[in-house]
């Protein structure tokens, strides 16, 4: 019921007040919530009927979304998810420290592989020192930390331990090369970088050595690097290295002083300053480098409910932690909300995780859609799964057997973007399974959502396709020190484009129907084909790439490099593929290589990708 009062302020000016009162009545033995609005005019007998229909249609695009909306209440593809639960002023060292007091002797992490298990009180505690030990290196507030290597404890502590001393945490693609990581950490001015000396493949600390030859030539840990001039530190996980810190240097260098410093830095750490630069991509030009500037508050308050308020929550966390699905949705929900985070192994092993689960009864399974369909190819009768109970978004066919084979009974679906931090979309357990399958759930609590006419920027009709927009505290501040691509994707006012293609149902239910960008997703791994034909055309055989993805069962998408020639030469995929190997990271390479004499063009002579792409399916029989 929305009330309207009018009353005159002043006998001599024509000027008049307005004050609306709101009810809503929630059921027939509530109490109606009562909200009131204000305002000053002039002439109200024109402004009444107006004023009372933007507030009866903005009204009716606001959604309470703690629950799953019952009543189909949007008219058009704009929608507000409300919540009675606020927005968290904290950082997220008071998150930490607070359900720290709160649940001292619960298990925090548990890295199953390398056998460390730490409460929240231990974790807290290491926490500290390895803050302090930053600070007492000489990394002060504002500083960024470059974290490079596999899922491993000394990852997430000092995730936390950056964001107490107020330093700016960079996390680092472990599949990355010499030319790829060295751009990052200049583009970001890296003071320092956390490392192991190797994993698998990857020598971390021979690449750095390649970079900054300078490694070792001053005592005390510390260089000065003609290329990267703001490094000034490697700090090593495992084995000790010459000219490099080590772990252990840094939680035995916080003196009193240093402890002292840290305590009366938390009253000036604000919730709005930044914690977090998260690469979306990494590329050699700058004008196409996406590193997302995100705060304390997006990450603290990225989902409110997450974990639907229950008591205790283990959660099996495969995905790595460089990707948001692993230090927000994992790292986050641990500080926040006290659950237990799991960690099977320090790469992807589905093996892992199926024994990960079992011996630790995890409820909650986090990963990809190739994740989940390498953990129904495995023998799943040979292990206890009993104890889980949710997942996350995959195709229909995966779900349904995730429900039957793994016993995930609540899967819930979700949707974002990192520059988001990072979800705006997310399911209920309960939705039935329309919902489940055909969209990526509800819009989330303190996020308001659009989709428009990509041309017009006008809002569709409810139901039709068009560019999906976000606005809210989730929002990224930016992309880091680059204005005018920050400009791009986020408007004057804080509608963020996210180059989707969605539509909305009644519900506040987003489906997304495709993507306006290139941009390739291979098993969770944003790729930018940009950034491969750049490099393929520096082959002395190239004379024009075209990249595009194409489709894959397993993987979701495939890279796929349509190549010309110059004249007179010949060439193989595997020459082109040995071309990449070592400069580009893995998963960009191109797993299909085509030798083309032409493209599809339009009329002004572009290239029709989407018409290459289908053409390219078909003749690899995809």
């Amino acid at each position: 019921m929305i009330n309207p009062e009018y009353t005159r302020t002043s006998a001599s000016e024509d000027v008049w007040k307005l004050k609306i009162t709101h009810e809503v009545i929630k059921s027939n033995h509530s109490k109606p919530a009562v909200s009131s609005l204000t305002c000053f005019f002039t002439r109200p007998s024109i402004l009444q009927p107006r004023c009372s229909f933007i507030l009866l249609r903005s009204s009716c695009q606001a959604l309470h979304v703690d629950s799953p909306p019952q009543n189909p209440s949007l008219t058009t593809s704009y929608v507000h998810g409300t919540s009675s639960f606020s927005l968290l002023p904290l950082t997220v060292s008071q998150s930490l420290d607070a359900t720290a007091q709160r649940w001292p002797e619960r298990e925090a992490v548990i890295f199953v592989q390398d056998g460390i298990q730490k409460t929240f009180a231990q974790f807290q505690q290491d926490v500290d020192k390895a803050a302090a030990g930053l600070l007492a290196l000489g990394l002060k507030r504002g500083d960024r930390l470059g974290v490079w290597g596999p899922n491993t404890y000394q990852w997430i502590l000092f995730q936390f331990a950056s964001a107490k001393a107020g330093i700016i945490l960079v996390p680092l693609n472990p599949a990355y090369q010499v030319k790829e990581v060295e751009f990052t950490l200049l583009k970001v001015r890296c003071k320092a970088v956390v490392c192991p000396t190797s994993f698998k493949t990857q020598r971390f600390c021979e690449m750095l050595r390649e970079i900054c030859p300078e490694i070792g030539t001053t005592p005390g840990g510390k260089f000065k690097s003609s290329r990267l001039p703001y490094l000034q530190m490697v700090i090593a996980t495992d084995s000790r290295q010459p000219g490099m810190l080590h772990v252990d240097d840094v939680m035995q260098a916080g003196e009193s002083r240093h402890h002292k410093e840290l305590m009366d830095l938390q009253s000036k750490l604000s919730f709005d300053d930044p914690i977090n630069i998260q690469f979306t991509s990494v590329t050699f030009s700058v004008s196409t480098c996406s590193g997302a500037h995100i705060s304390n508050n997006h990450s603290v308050n990225y989902f409110l409910i997450y974990i639907h308020h229950q008591p205790r929550v283990r959660v099996c966390v495969p995905v790595p932690f460089y990707h948001c699905f692993g230090s927000v949705l994992g790292g986050m929900s641990m500080a926040v909300h006290g659950i237990t985070l799991v960690f099977p192994s320090a790469a992807y092993n589905s093996f892992a995780n199926l024994e990960a689960i079992q011996s630790e009864k995890c409820n909650f399974v986090y990963g990809t859609p190739t994740m989940f369909t390498d953990l129904l190819s495995q023998d799943l009768q040979k292990y206890d799964l009993s104890s889980v109970e949710a997942g996350s978004p995959c195709p229909p066919e995966i779900v349904r057997r995730l429900t039957t084979d793994m016993n995930m009974k609540e899967i819930t679906l979700c949707y974002g973007t990192t520059e988001n931090s990072p979800l705006t979309f997310l399911g209920f357990p309960e939705d039935n399974e329309e919902l489940k399958i055909n969209t990526v759930g509800c819009v989330l609590g303190h996020t308001e959502a659009k989709v428009v006419d990509p041309t017009t920027g006008e809002i569709v009709p409810l139901g039709a396709s068009g560019e999906l927009l976000i606005r809210g505290s989730c929002v990224m501040h930016g992309y880091w020190d680059e204005p005018e691509k920050t400009r791009e994707v986020i408007s004057q006012d804080r509608w963020y484009r996210t180059g989707d293609t969605a539509s909305l149902n009644s519900l506040g239910y987003c489906s997304i129907e495709g993507r306006i960008k290139d941009m390739i997703i291979r098993g969770g791994e944003n790729i930018y084909p940009a950034e491969i034909e750049q490099f393929l055309y520096k082959h002395p055989k190239v004379k024009e790439v075209q990249v595009v993805g194409v489709k894959d069962e397993r993987l979701g998408e495939q890279v796929c490099a349509c190549i010309k020639l110059k004249e007179g030469q010949s060439s193989s995929a595997e020459e082109i593929r040995a071309f990449c190997k070592g400069q580009l990271s893995h998963f960009k390479i191109p797993h299909y290589v085509l030798f083309v004499d032409s493209y599809p063009l339009t009329v002004s002579g572009k290239i029709k990708k989407n018409i290459l792409k289908e053409t390219v399916e078909k003749k690899l029989g995809l």
